[in-house]
């Protein structure tokens, strides 16, 4: 494994952060990650893994960098829950371009904690299957398969 080595984006937000320009609600740190309340709090806990280095979105990860990230995020993940019994789930989300709703261009986690399926909190996986045939999804497995 390299060396993780930060590198950081002087007009990034996320970036201000981490080197404590901009103050954050901090839950977990350490050399390799941040994790901080997300100041929209989309439910009571929701809370921000960020790698401390810039790396816009998830197609600028090498295997190391993503195996130190994400190898935190389940200890942070169960300390969210641990800190309020009425968490029953958690929903982990990474978006990543502005289509896909990214609005901060450094990685991040969302670590959004479940409390009901009344908790204002919505993510709709439109199911299309109809749409694709045998010959549809081989297309797709095969286009996948050839660019790894």
């Amino acid at each position: 494994m390299t060396a993780f080595e930060p590198n950081f984006d002087d007009d990034c937000i996320f970036c201000k952060i981490i080197k404590g320009d901009i103050p954050s609600y901090t839950v977990y740190e350490d050399d390799i990650v941040k994790a901080f309340l997300d100041i929209s709090q989309g439910t009571p806990g929701h809370t921000l893994v960020i790698p401390k280095t810039h790396v816009a979105d998830i197609f600028g990860y090498d295997r190391d960098l993503a195996s130190l990230v994400f190898a935190r995020i389940p200890e942070i993940a169960r300390a969210i829950k641990a800190a309020d019994d009425r968490i029953i789930g958690m929903n982990i989300v990474n978006n990543n371009g502005a289509v896909a709703y990214q609005s901060v261009f450094h990685s991040h986690f969302h670590l959004v904690p479940r409390y009901s399926d009344k908790d204002d909190f919505r993510m709709i996986f439109k199911d299309n299957a109809k749409k694709y045939d045998e010959t549809d999804y081989a297309r797709l497995q095969n286009a996948i398969k050839a660019a790894l």
